[in-house]
């Protein structure tokens, strides 16, 4: 018999990454020791749109020592491997964007790197760069396909034979709005870096790990970067070895940017024959990778005059840069969610995605749904104001809940905590109380109060996991592995940037296998030595991985105790010398009842959804317009909190974040070059900025997930900033339909409120 063991899930166990990352004890791709490597890097195109026409080496610069590639050198294809094949890894013909890598540097020196950098010229004959998604639009100049339109989707619901206008025309209410939202940087702590070197086969001391290209790097999606490698070196797949470093952050941006940054470190390793580091700074991370997608949404609702919803009409624009990346994805999850947390009799959702001559857009924490959620959230105030209803008591009136269908055809049939989420948060921060208070009359010009508080809220969905058929069509693994002593390995492709995955891993394994919390390992990730259980995305770790991360600990501790009767630890030496080796590869297999069309974008988007309601409350200088928040409340149903206090740290730090696109943050461009590349002047809120933050987790179980958890690191990024402009919008009594709200933004939003509204 065993003893019984303390379960884990549920509780504040210690993280097991967090005293060497507070000690400074992690290991993270800059401190990696390289004997003999070279510094790489980057040669850009300074010119948005334009034809290359030579690559030109100062003649009088030493260029001993010094290592120069170009698209010429690169073995296999010269593509970005991903979704569409548009984007080389250096560009040979065809620039497209202000920072277009065009040719690789490396050598021992990094002062003597800038300065060969520096003695390369860029012949490239410019030509008329397409720079929003108007221009895109008015296709004066065609820069992708035939229309500039990178992918287009339609989302149709119970039309019942008439157009989306008709239904509208014949509603009591209708309401138009249009609005929009801007880039975002990720700024992640750590910036992107990757070490790369060659190893011939039975070479040297490390004649163990394996022979062809290895790659270390600050990353999220370690096969991503295997299958881009493999098409750029025309490798197999044993040849390409890519492991993750202690990781600094990643929020999206080190999902598909790292597979151009690995090409490029091991593309000079190649030619030089060395090692190669290349490890950006600041300026040029942001100005090189990618951003949130900026989008144009324009809604039209037709509903009740008692305030039911009828019909909904969303036109929906995003700006994917100049190449693909992850756009359709990222468009796919935007129109998705763009019906929001409500119930439509009647809704058509248009969503189409265009090319411009701006660095790629890709993976930002939300994924398109941030964008269309703003739209909708602020759209549910402009009805709420037209019928004379409080914001918050219309939402409710329409809320999705159990047995409710979307804009989609999915049937909801579990976890859907959306009525908690709300309970808690308008208790707790007293919203309707406040929301009477603050409609009481400005003070007057000169009086001494010159400032004005409003309060407002969003509620909102996210869906976990990939939508629709995704995960069935990628059949994520996980291995699990015993070892002496009774102890489990956990091997899987799932990396842990930040958010905690290696601690949370290991309570759900301890606690399936019931063995204490300190028996269970987790593999580092590298491609070589773990399954592809899928990438670091779409809020998909703890459901999907998590779930078969504990059936495959429950399946290897079952065995155990299956083969005699002893202690656990005495059992499995046994079994491990009579059988060699134990181990259990799961595959994730998504609920049978999860069914989905690709075709007609119809059927069950995701597994399920995580719900939340956001409130915020702020002041507002009446003089300068500058915005505090002084309170927030995030009430956020996930399903089951596997480890509590990191579970509010996603919702508070992504809330930050949120606050960041709403009041801080503006990516400033002119003719394609970011102007503000720095941490100095593209500004993002730190501790200090942070409100007073009341957090709720609420628990409704989804039974596909382990303990009944759900997603939670993407949905705390979609509700802030809607939360935040309603309240502003009250303080100041100004239209807030665009992001960002900085004080010119208020100050010109005031000027021009009177019209609006009228």
């Amino acid at each position: 018999m065993t003893s019984r063991v303390d379960r884990t899930v549920g509780k504040n166990v210690s993280r097991v990454d967090g005293h060497a990352k507070v000690t400074g004890q992690a290991v993270y791709v800059d401190d990696l020791t390289t004997p003999g490597a070279l510094f790489g890097g980057t040669v850009r195109s300074a010119v948005a749109r334009g034809t290359l026409r030579g690559i030109r080496k100062d003649p009088s610069f030493d260029w001993t020592g010094i290592t120069v590639v170009t698209a010429a050198d690169i073995p296999g294809d010269n593509v970005v491997a991903l979704i569409e094949d548009d984007q080389p890894l250096l560009a040979k013909d065809a620039i497209r964007h202000v920072y277009e890598p065009v040719a690789l540097v490396a050598c021992d020196d990094p002062v003597r790197l800038q300065q060969a950098i520096a003695a390369i010229t860029l012949d490239v004959e410019p030509l008329p760069p397409v720079l929003s998604i108007e221009d895109a639009e008015a296709k004066k100049q065609i820069i992708y396909g035939k229309d500039n339109v990178q992918k287009r989707y339609v989302i149709e619901h119970e039309l019942g034979g008439k157009t989306i206008d008709e239904l509208i025309l014949a509603c009591d209410v209708v309401v138009t709005g249009r609005y929009a939202v801007h880039h975002q940087e990720q700024m992640y702590i750590e910036p992107q870096g990757m070490v790369a070197h060659w190893q011939e086969a039975g070479e040297g001391a490390e004649a163990g790990v394996g022979d062809g290209v290895h790659v270390t790097g600050s990353l999220q999606c370690p096969f991503y970067v295997h299958k881009a490698m493999k098409r750029a070196f025309a490798l197999e797949g044993d040849r390409v070895h890519i492991g993750q470093a202690v990781t600094g952050g990643g929020f999206g941006g080190k999902e598909e940017y790292p597979s151009i940054l690995a090409a490029h470190a091991a593309l000079l390793s190649k030619v030089a024959g060395k090692p190669v580091r290349m490890i950006y700074g600041r300026k040029e991370d942001i100005e090189a990778t990618t951003k949130r997608h900026p989008a144009r949404i324009e809604i039209t609702t037709g509903c009740t005059k008692a305030g039911e919803l009828v019909a909904l009409k969303v036109e929906c624009a995003m700006d994917g840069g100049a190449y693909v990346t992850l756009t359709p994805v990222v468009l796919s999850r935007g129109i998705l969610h763009a019906a929001g947390a409500y119930k439509w009799k009647h809704a058509r959702i248009h969503g189409w995605a265009v090319a411009t001559n701006t660095p790629p857009n890709g993976a930002f924490r939300g994924f398109g749904a941030p964008q269309t959620i703003w739209a909708i959230e602020r759209h549910m105030d402009r009805i709420a104001e037209k019928l004379g209803k409080d914001p918050l008591t219309l939402r409710q009136q329409n809320l999705l809940a159990i047995g409710a269908v979307t804009v989609t055809g999915q049937t909801l049939t579990q976890s859907v905590g959306v009525v908690e989420c709300i309970e808690k948060a308008v208790k707790s921060s007293d919203y309707f109380a406040k929301r009477a208070a603050y409609a009481k009359p400005s003070p007057a010009a000169g009086s001494r109060t010159r400032t004005r508080r409003g309060i407002g809220a969003a509620v909102f969905m996210h869906g976990a996991g990939f939508t629709g058929s995704g995960e069935r069509r990628l059949k994520g693994k996980v291995q699990v592995d015993l070892e002496p002593g009774g102890r489990l390995r956990v091997r899987s492709a799932s990396t842990d940037i930040g958010q905690g995955t290696e601690t949370i891993f290991r309570q759900i394994a301890a606690d399936a296998a019931e063995l204490p919390f300190d028996t269970i390992e987790i593999e580092t990730p590298n491609t070589s030595n773990v399954p592809d259980s899928g990438p670091t995305v779409a809020s998909r770790t703890v459901m999907v991985v998590g779930s078969i991360v504990g059936k495959g600990a429950k399946m290897i501790a079952d065995r155990v105790r299956a083969s005699g009767t002893g202690d656990f630890a005495t059992l499995a030496d046994a079994l491990l010398a009579r059988e060699k080796k134990v181990s259990t590869l799961v595959e994730y297999e998504p609920p049978v009842a999860v069914q989905w069309n690709d075709d007609t974008y119809r059927g069950d988007a995701y597994p399920c959804y995580a719900w939340a309601c956001d409130i915020a409350e702020v002041e507002v200088d009446l003089d300068t317009f500058e915005t505090k928040v002084i309170g927030f409340w995030a009430a956020q149903d996930i399903g089951k909190a596997i480890h509590p206090i990191m579970c509010a740290g996603q919702v508070e730090g992504g809330t930050l974040q949120a606050i960041g696109w709403a009041l801080y943050e503006n990516l400033v461009m002119k003719d394609g070059h970011i102007l503000n590349a720095r941490m100095t002047n593209y500004v993002i809120p730190t501790s200090k900025d942070a409100p007073p933050f009341t957090t709720f987790l609420v628990e409704h179980p989804f039974s596909g997930g382990p303990s009944g958890a759900k997603g939670v690191g993407e949905l705390p990024m979609d509700g802030g900033a809607p939360a935040i402009a309603a309240a502003v919008e009250q303080a100041i009594g100004a239209l807030c339909n665009d992001l960002p709200l900085l004080p010119e933004d208020l100050f010109r939003a005031k000027s021009k409120s009177q019209v609006a509204r009228s």
